[in-house]
């Protein structure tokens, strides 16, 4: 959604969420010295992957750990980047079990993040003044209903609005 980072919106992901701009987008935006504040480990789905490789970015995300799931995309093509073939709802409890460190950045699409919807516990969800056709599902799992605070809402100028929810437990 590059269209809508303007000055306000790209200031705020400056401070607030750095790490999830990919590391080639880092060094465009001038932000390549921001240090991670809140992520140091990022799982991404094998589409969202796919975008970078067309692309010939094979370590999208090369300041923080990475990790790809997916069933068939075989060996990694970059040393940075493992790949989860299987048993990934049980790499992501060990890699949210280790101590120290940052949390877990999700990217990816809504398979794996229907996987991995139990090991989720906060929610930030970005919505665009732009429609899709029917829109992309979050999750495309059956899931139970579970429940979320709203911890806050941050309107931009752009029509950009950021939600964060935290699950209630």
């Amino acid at each position: 959604m590059l269209r809508f980072l303007d000055e306000e919106y790209l200031a705020f992901l400056k401070a607030e969420f750095p790490e999830t701009i990919s590391t080639q987008g880092r060094v465009h935006l001038g932000a390549d010295h921001l240090p991670n504040k809140r992520f140091d480990t990022v799982v991404q789905g094998r589409a969202s992957y796919d975008e970078g490789l067309r692309a010939g970015i094979t370590s999208p995300y090369g300041h923080l750990r990475e990790y790809v799931a997916s069933r068939t995309l075989g060996a990694s093509p970059d040393p940075h980047v493992e790949i989860i073939a299987d048993g990934l709802v049980e790499r992501v409890r060990a890699l949210k079990a280790e101590e120290g460190g940052l949390d877990i950045y999700l990217c990816g699409g809504s398979r794996i993040a229907g996987e991995l919807f139990d090991e989720i516990d906060e929610l930030v969800i970005k919505s665009y003044p732009i429609v899709y056709g029917m829109g992309m599902p979050m999750f495309t799992t059956g899931l139970d209903i579970k429940e979320f605070t709203l911890d806050g809402v941050r309107t931009f100028a752009n029509g950009v609005v950021v939600r964060t929810y935290t699950r209630k437990r």
